[in-house]
């Protein structure tokens, strides 16, 4: 009895599982616009590969949105699966101390793809690289371009897993999103995420300060408070503690005004900070020396206060717990880890096949969900591609 066959349009990561997990029961071809599969894998390796964060259950879960969107295909698959999944390629991985998973340190990006491949061969999977995707024809099938040849895909069912709009030197470009509104599908225009933000700094900054690191702070935006760290930039900052609250901040800038606040101080409460500081008149280096700060972090202080209330320790500790920047804007996609937009969640099933077309799934970063960095990306995209391979297993 012949297989029933899938057509996956799309070489990522979500795409690379969903063929491992569907090859038993389909014959599977992946489709990729480029010359050759899982660019992103490459890109993501560089300076070590994070490839999902050792949470599970409800806190993992709730690093993503919109809320309980991958509720089910996070708990189905979860970082523990994805860790045992590599395992079984021969793929070894470790924690780091904040909770990112890695793969181990003497295993390059491009082994760990060839490994899936590999996998992928084994498992009869074909691959079809320089064909880009170009649109459906008049029975929503997808077209794709093959040495200047437009060839209409026929399978049993259709996975698009196309990407973002970030990174387009791997080949997201975000440039089918017309050709799925052509055939009815909603979709939200691509915005960046886990990206810098432009921020004015002070003479004193741009000149003495770009470049260094604020550690173990706390920025908050409304009722969300993210902890890590942030570099100061020439236009603003980055850093896995501002990546934290893009989501929050892209939200407030759309309402006109963007304004975050900084804890230089987090682990500490305000009356444990003034307790340190000895009756006497306050100056840079006692400061400096009893609260345990540096230039920057002084620099920034003093940029808010005047001089007077700069050397009032109640006004001075305020501040410190307290520092307040007006964010103008959110970096370009082009420099954003990722984005967000794409397909509609409401035009989805539970599986991720089309309300309106049941035989085309869209999964991984094409479709309108977000997460921080940390590991959290390609889980999200591996947790997907699984998902729709087990709904899929059951249709045989």
């Amino acid at each position: 009895m012949l297989k029933k066959s899938i057509a996956i349009i799309g070489g990522g990561s979500s795409a690379l599982i969903a063929a491992y997990y569907l090859s038993p029961a389909y014959t599977v071809t992946i489709y990729e616009k480029e010359k050759t599969i899982g660019q992103k894998f490459l890109v993501a390796g560089k300076g070590g590969f994070n490839i999902t964060n050792s949470l599970t259950g409800q806190n993992l879960v709730d690093k993503y949105t919109p809320k309980d969107f991958l509720k089910n295909s996070i708990l189905s698959f979860d970082s523990l699966s994805v860790k045992n999944w590599l395992a079984n390629l021969g793929i070894r991985t470790f924690t780091g101390t904040s909770g990112r998973v890695y793969v181990a340190k003497d295993t390059k990006p491009i082994e760990v793809l060839n490994s899936v491949k590999s996998a992928l061969k084994l498992k009869d999977v074909n691959f079809v690289t320089n064909t880009p995707f170009i649109g459906f024809n008049s029975e929503i099938k997808p077209i794709i371009n093959s040495k200047n040849k437009r060839i209409v895909l026929n399978a049993d069912y259709y996975i698009f897993a196309l990407g973002g709009s970030s990174w387009s030197i791997t080949g997201s470009n975000g440039k089918w999103l017309n050709h799925f509104n052509k055939i009815g599908i909603n979709t939200i225009k691509f915005e960046p995420s886990n990206c810098g933000v432009n921020i004015k700094w002070t003479e004193n900054i741009n000149n003495h300060h770009l470049g260094k690191a604020l550690k173990n702070i706390m920025i908050y935006i409304g009722n969300k408070k993210a902890t890590g760290e942030a570099v100061i930039t020439k236009y603003g900052l980055e850093g896995n503690a501002i990546y934290s609250v893009i989501p929050e901040i892209r939200e407030s800038l759309k309402q006109g005004k963007s304004e975050i606040f900084i804890d230089l101080k987090p682990n500490n409460t305000r009356q444990e900070l003034l307790a340190k500081l000895k009756i006497g008149e306050m100056n840079s280096n006692k400061y400096k020396k009893l609260l345990n700060l540096n230039s920057v972090q002084l620099s920034l202080v003093k940029s808010q206060l005047t001089k007077e209330e700069f050397y009032t320790p109640a006004k001075f500790i305020t501040k410190l717990k307290k520092l307040n920047f007006i964010v103008d804007s959110l970096r370009p996609i082009e420099e954003a880890i990722s984005t967000v937009g794409g397909i509609c969640t409401t035009e989805l099933n539970s599986d991720f096949s089309l309300k309106k077309y049941p035989n085309i799934f869209t999964i991984g970063e094409m479709v309108d969900w977000d997460a921080p960095t940390g590991g959290f990306l390609l889980q999200g995209c591996f947790s997907m591609g699984v998902e729709a391979a087990n709904s899929l297993s059951q249709k045989v």
